[in-house]
């Protein structure tokens, strides 16, 4: 009995020892992989709260990334308006391990507001692009849809959409490397 198991054994090892070294391979890869992050921290509360009515879990984000690779850069993009759960919230995200982007609320004459960073976090991408194995863009935006092709065509990066499903721009999604759904434990609850 004990040398038929370790003969099952020795031919199993012939047969899927090589496959089993290079999932092993594959994920040390991944984990030594350098990664960019780039959150536009508006898009992405009011799409979670209108499809979940709750908020985006960027602790778990932040731990399902790191389990992928070493984060060499993490910008968070939001609208600085002083008020005091505001400015908590932007303490978090630093807290997590995101740099900050603020840029100032304005309020327009005939009610409307402006605050919008696609231009700050194209800029940004297009800087880290050559440097990082991986960029992680969350947003539904699909303005960044031409950005994304560009830098996988130039620097063949490895893009990674994080969105809401039913609120992410298809172009989004059909420009990414990878798209991963903003759904079950990427959620907060109230």
């Amino acid at each position: 009995m004990l040398f038929l198991v370790v003969k099952a054994s020795h031919i199993w090892a012939q047969q899927y020892g090589s496959m089993v070294q290079f999932i092993v391979a594959n994920q040390e890869a991944q984990r030594l992989s350098k990664i960019a992050v780039f959150v536009d921290v508006q898009n992405i509360y009011y799409t979670v709260r209108q499809a979940y009515s709750c908020h985006f879990n960027y602790s778990t984000f932040w731990a399902e990334l790191q389990a992928r690779g070493e984060i060499v850069t993490a910008y968070a993009y939001a609208i600085e308006r002083r008020d005091q759960q505001q400015v908590q919230f932007q303490q978090i995200l630093r807290d997590i391990g995101f740099e900050v982007k603020l840029k100032p609320f304005i309020q327009r004459g005939d009610g409307s507001a402006k605050g919008d960073w696609d231009v700050g976090i194209t800029l940004d991408i297009l800087d880290q692009a050559g440097r990082v194995d991986t960029l992680v863009l969350a947003s539904g935006d699909g303005d960044f849809d031409l950005l994304l092709n560009k830098v996988r065509k130039d620097h063949q990066a490895h893009v990674v959409v994080y969105g809401v499903p039913s609120l992410t721009a298809g172009s989004l999604v059909r420009a990414a490397s990878d798209f991963r759904p903003i759904e079950g434990t990427l959620l907060l609850a109230r």
